[in-house]
């Protein structure tokens, strides 16, 4: 029976209005890979109409069509949308989330490369990936910045060309440039199709690797300490002291938010300004009683809006022998291999499972755009941006609207009656917008100025590697390596009968998991050697690992559950529809849930009408282990005719008697009651 304050919610779900240009989308996103034109799960689609520019078996264009038509309805929306507080602080967040390490990967390329890259490059860098792809990408949520990938990439080419005596900054524009016109043939060559093929496998090894680089620049900026002038002891003892208490202080901020203690409005105080409250309260510290005598390391800083070398912002990338402007193209084909597989991993990660996404992706369309950037940032002299991990999705995560509930045990899937109830996070939407990430790209802008140049001039190093600790500890809290692991080490006796790893055999498990991280250390090791120029080569390689290898090495049931899609099939539509795999073992149908244990906020459920309506109540629709809950309307529908709703898309799915109509967006309203506790509003 459903409760009356959640009537209206499901009667707005099942009479949305059309959106025809979403309409005339389905046919070809439900369009199966296999050569009979059909794929398990989906509608039989109808002959796919002409397409002027068919050649080569290729649509030319086709796909970044699709992500414009799909995507401009919603435009002036996602400036609309923006009227909301989480916008708030989120921004402050990501403003110091993609400063401070964009500071430190400066810091190495300042060192590294000559002084060709320094803090002036790397802030405007950043700048320009925020004002590009807040105002024209598909995929706005997306952080683009500098990341460690391209800064290791960077460093490497320079000792590479170092020795030839070509000059470093004309040789990267013309990598860059090389890098732009391959971005563009992968943008309107449809190549984003291959990204449904990137599941939590690959997935988790990028965002494995990029969590441990995090850890190891933390502990290298410590280590650094001792290079200090006076007092070389005291100034590393103190550092440490501070980036431990920064580790200590800015993870609690995270539990103590997760938890139950204090009031909801202290709990949400801490999710959203903890980490920068720590940033800027350890800052300060340096400066009380005895301390203010030791002479700590602090950021280094330029001259206002000025490059770090006697230059102009105009690279003079003409002034370069004719035969290294051609050496620069195998160099741009291994830099478009990693921004291909970053960016998209970026993109794929922001746009999870766990997060209820209303409005569509765009992943051709957004490639285009990086190789627009990358050109851009070769003239000018930058290291290009792209996608950043974590931040990306940690920006998406503040975005997201929720509230707690407590559930009882579930003897459905297998728990004890006895067992206390536990709290879940419900997250009832996503504020999806392109304000946060202008803003933090535009107050980054700002901090080229001088008298914020000075401020950053007092903050001590040891507060930046403690934030690399903080960002590199969350990342590899929620990674799906992380909670294998964690399962291989629980007692089998303790274990709810309902996590989806117990359908596997623990050898399976062992297996998947040593396999995770051969490909981790793989990435680890070659980073460290001089052949870290071809570290995008080991990244694209997981692809077809986990295409052709893993099935033949494991049982399809149990790859579907230790492995799953990444994004949803709203998301994937862009890029041709459901995970590429055979059939449905990239999504769990009927009995296998709908999480393989690796979600970063724990199982993400799909629940129906009714579901929704015992979750307002308070009871629970499925497994009480999950940590994390998102809610996601399913109207049964017995026609195959559906409207299509400005707020979501739909896909008609055959798996079982009655077609299944998925919306791609949550229950924007919640009943408060006294059953639950609502979050903010929008």
């Amino acid at each position: 029976m459903t409760p009356p304050e959640v009537e209206p919610q499901l009667k707005v779900l099942q009479q949305q209005p059309q959106n025809s240009h979403l309409d005339d989308r389905l046919p070809r996103l439900a369009r199966s890979q296999h050569g009979d034109g059909k794929r398990r799960g989906s509608i039989v689609s109808r002959k796919r109409p002409h397409w002027p520019l068919d050649f080569f078996g290729i649509r030319w264009g086709e796909g970044m069509l699709n992500d414009v038509r799909a995507r401009a309805p919603y435009y002036w929306s996602d400036w609309a949308d923006a009227w909301n507080y989480r916008v708030i602080p989120s921004t402050v967040y990501m403003y110091f989330a993609n400063l401070l390490p964009a500071l430190a990967f400066s810091f190495d390329m300042f060192e590294s490369t000559g002084m060709s890259y320094g803090v002036n490059e790397v802030l405007l860098s950043s700048f320009l990936g925020a004002s590009a792809f807040s105002f024209f990408a598909a995929q706005p949520l997306v952080i683009v910045g500098v990341t460690g990938p391209i800064t290791v990439f960077n460093y490497t080419v320079y000792d590479i060309v170092a020795d030839r005596g070509t000059p470093y900054l004309p040789f990267m524009a013309w990598i860059c440039f090389w890098s732009m016109i391959m971005h563009f043939f992968l943008g309107i060559a449809n190549s984003s199709n291959a990204v449904r093929w990137v599941t939590r496998f690959s997935c988790d090894i990028f965002g494995f690797y990029v969590a441990f680089i995090y850890l190891q620049k933390g502990v290298q900026i410590l280590a650094l300490q001792w290079h200090s002038v006076t007092n070389p002891d005291a100034s590393a003892y103190l550092s440490i002291s501070i980036g431990l208490m920064v580790l200590v202080v800015g993870y609690l901020c995270g539990v103590m938010a997760r938890s139950t203690l204090f009031v909801h409005p202290a709990r949400t105080f801490l999710r959203d300004y903890g980490t920068p409250l720590t940033v800027v309260l350890f800052s300060g510290y340096q400066f009380i009683g005895k301390m203010d005598n030791v002479a700590l390391l602090r950021l280094p800083t330029a001259q206002a809006f000025r490059p770090t070398l006697e230059r102009g912002w105009l690279v003079r990338f003409w002034e370069i022998p004719t035969a290294d402007i051609f050496l620069a193209i195998p160099f741009a084909l291994l830099l478009t291999c990693l921004f291909y597989f970053d960016h998209n991993i970026s993109s794929l990660i922001a746009q999870g499972t766990e997060f209820p996404l209303r409005k569509p992706s765009g992943f051709h369309w957004d490639i285009f755009l990086l190789g627009v950037t990358t050109g851009i940032s070769g003239i000018l002299g930058l290291p290009p941006p792209n996608g950043l991990i974590p931040q990306a999705p940690f920006h998406t995560a503040s975005l997201c609207v929720a509230f707690k509930r407590t559930v009882p045990p579930s003897t459905a899937s297998g728990e004890d009656p006895k067992e206390p109830c536990k709290l879940i996070e419900v997250t009832t939407h996503v504020v999806e917008q392109r304000f946060s990430n202008l803003a933090q790209g535009i107050l980054i802008l700002i901090t080229m100025t001088r008298p914020l140049l000075s401020v950053l001039g007092i903050v001590p190093q040891a507060v930046l590697a403690g934030l690399f600790l903080v960002m590199g500890v969350q990342a590899l809290e929620g990674n799906g390596i992380t909670l294998k692991i964690l399962y291989l080490l629980q007692d089998k006796a303790l274990t709810p009968m309902s996590h989806p790893l117990r359908k596997c055999r623990l050898g399976a498990v062992w297996k998947f998991v040593i396999l995770e991280l051969v490909g981790f250390g793989a990435m680890f090791a070659i980073t460290q050697t001089i052949a870290a120029v071809g570290f995008p080569v080991v990244v694209v390689a997981l692809i077809p690992v986990r295409m052709y290898l893993l099935p033949k090495w494991f049982a399809r049931g149990e790859l579907s559950r230790l492995d799953q899609a990444t994004a949803s099939k709203f998301t994937l539509e862009s890029v041709g529809g459901a995970w590429g795999g055979a059939g449905d073992e990239g999504y769990d149908d009927g009995d296998d849930g709908n999480d393989n244990g690796n979600d970063r906020n724990g199982q993400t459920a799909v629940l129906s009408g009714e579901d929704i309506a015992t979750a307002v109540q308070g009871a629970s629709p499925g497994s009480a282990s999950s940590q994390s809950l998102t809610l996601q309307a399913q109207a049964h529908q017995p026609s195959s005719s559906q409207p299509s709703s400005p707020g979501g898309r739909f896909r008609q799915e055959g798996n079982s008697e009655d077609d299944v109509l998925e919306r791609g967006d949550g229950i924007q309203q919640r009943n408060s009651g006294a059953t639950g506790e609502k979050g903010e509003n929008e």
